[in-house]
């Protein structure tokens, strides 16, 4: 009789793979986009159309996919939204238009959204207690490490020919390892509790019985029942102060710092963009290790607060060394060159290039004779961040005085403390908290009605800043949203519980007892885990 395969590896490696894929469809299009830009000759509102349809997928799958998790299974759901990852992938390495381009993107945006909830859940529901805060997080770990592979492989693929159809195909490969590993997983806890005869319930939920499991409608979400309305409240309060700190926006206004402190070259740029994802790499790692022990409040209340100083700090220093900008896809037409910002191009966005000439040893690459053409590059670390139009300084603009330098350092000080706040506060733990606060049968509901409103708040977000800086400044940007971040962590101290050591089904009982939120923050009791006996027949 043969050995099971070992569950928490490969509960691991279904996590970090998952992850993977997620951080790499999103930073990928950043590398393709100028090629892509050269090949097709997109105009700025195609390009944005382009990036944003990933967007527009992963909308509409955490409007749909909820019910296919909690009707289907967590198991079958992740398969099947490799298979739609899969068709995306091969719609976008095959392309010939943009009609192609789009559609393959869309595919790609409602995969890796339906995959990213189910992956959570489904490992919160096989694994125990103790296990669950770091497997989880290996999710968001393996975002960052799919955002440095599309990095290394945009600036390995960059003048090869026809390389961007390699950038968009290659997402593929981490998702057909997932569904390896998760052929020898089973569908779900009550598959894996079925097998044992004493059991501590993996996620603390036990089996129960078909007639006594309760049946959950969505409407419920929004009632006093078993204090669900508390448990939206949470969930809901969570994702958008995720987004609404801005914490997309200033990952994109990254560049423009960066060529503050003298990040100019292009291999300046990259080293910069690539240490920008290793920093966020560590602190995704240093919450792993301390999101059982310190636990989730702690985490989140620690990483908000450094959010608001960090944040507020790069808005003060915009202040005493104005670094207003502007869109370059909306640039004058007239306009004859662009600061050389890291990852921006040397051309406006969306104009129509001059003539170009090209030789045989650049495989037709164009040749500009003003200025060396450079990679776009995205917003560095941020799960759901996508490219924005590239943000460049005046060309007019004089050099930096010597005398403020500190300050400019000082503003990449905050960026890197910004990046490695939200990698281990609300980054990983936003979703963690969701997949352990619902009940089991409306849980994939649940779960993508909050994830919906987080991609809608992220697309508004990035839709709204380039206005706001226009209206009110960009330090002035900067502030809103450090006081954004701080009403954020009075909501986590008031309203967000800590889960801890606790079971599933204690954790639903906690909310059941509690018909308000309010002084969740004290830690409470991680003994009695459940145990069920099942009758072993002769």
């Amino acid at each position: 009789m043969g050995y099971p395969p070992p569950r928490l590896p490969l509960c691991a490696s279904v996590s970090l793979l998952g992850g993977l894929t997620f951080g790499y469809e999103l930073a990928v299009i950043s590398g393709a986009l100028l090629p892509l830009q050269l090949d097709f000759e997109l105009s700025c509102l195609e390009q944005e159309f382009l990036v944003g349809s990933l967007l527009l997928g992963a909308l509409l799958a955490s409007l749909v996919g909820g019910f296919l998790i909690d009707r289907c299974g967590r198991k079958q759901a992740i398969l099947g939204s490799n298979v739609v990852l899969l068709a995306g992938s091969l719609s976008l390495g095959l392309a010939g238009s943009l009609a192609w381009l789009v559609l393959g993107r869309s595919a790609s945006g409602f995969a890796i959204s339906l995959s990213s909830m189910a992956c959570c859940i489904y490992v919160s529901e096989l694994v125990g207690p103790r296990q669950r805060g770091v497997l989880v997080s290996l999710y968001e770990a393996g975002i960052t490490l799919g955002i440095l592979l599309s990095y290394a492989l945009n600036y390995a693929l960059a003048s090869a020919p026809w390389g961007w159809r390699h950038m968009l195909g290659w997402a593929a490969a981490p998702a057909l390892l997932q569904s390896l590993s998760l052929l020898f997983l089973p569908a779900g806890a009550e598959e894996t509790a079925a097998d044992k005869d004493l059991i501590p319930l993996q996620g603390g939920e036990a089996p129960k019985s078909g007639l006594g499991k309760p049946r959950y409608s969505f409407l419920d979400l929004f009632r006093a029942r078993d204090n669900m309305r508390g448990r939206t409240t949470v969930g809901l309060g969570l994702v958008l102060f995720q987004q609404l700190t801005g914490q997309p926006n200033v990952l994109c206004y990254a560049s423009t710092i960066f060529h503050s402190v003298g990040f100019r070259g292009e291999s300046s740029a990259m080293l910069a963009s690539v240490g920008l994802g290793a920093v966020k790499v560590a602190a995704t790692l240093t919450a792993m290790g301390l999101v059982d022990r310190a636990g989730r409040r702690a985490l989140l209340l620690a990483g908000c607060a450094l959010m608001a100083l960090s944040v507020s700090g790069i808005g003060l220093v915009s202040f005493a060394v104005p670094m207003d900008s502007g869109p370059s896809c909306l640039a004058m037409p007239n306009a004859t060159k662009l600061s050389g910002l890291p990852g921006d191009s040397d051309l406006p966005i969306g104009l129509s290039p001059p003539p170009l000439s090209t030789t045989s040893e650049n495989q037709g690459e164009p040749v500009l004779s003003t200025s060396t053409k450079t990679k776009p590059r995205p917003g560095a670390g941020d799960p759901t961040a996508l490219p924005l139009p590239a943000l460049s300084t005046a060309s007019s603009a004089p050099p930096s005085a010597p005398e403020h330098a500190l300050l400019h350092w000082t503003a990449l000080v905050c960026m890197m403390v910004f990046v490695s706040a939200f990698s281990f506060g609300f980054g990983p733990v936003t979703w963690l908290v969701l997949s352990e606060i619902y009940p089991v049968e409306i849980r994939g509901r649940a779960f993508a009605f909050c994830n919906s409103f987080n991609w809608a708040a992220n697309l508004f977000i990035s839709l709204s800043f380039l206005d706001l800086i226009g209206t009110i400044g960009l330090a002035w940007t900067f502030l809103l949203y450090g006081l954004t971040a701080v009403l954020g962590l009075g909501f986590i101290y008031l309203f967000v519980p800590e889960t801890k050591g606790q079971s599933l089904a204690e954790i639903d009982q906690q909310f059941q007892r509690r018909r308000f939120t309010l002084g969740f923050g004290h830690r409470q009791s991680t003994s009695g885990v459940q145990y069920s006996r099942i009758k072993e027949s002769s």
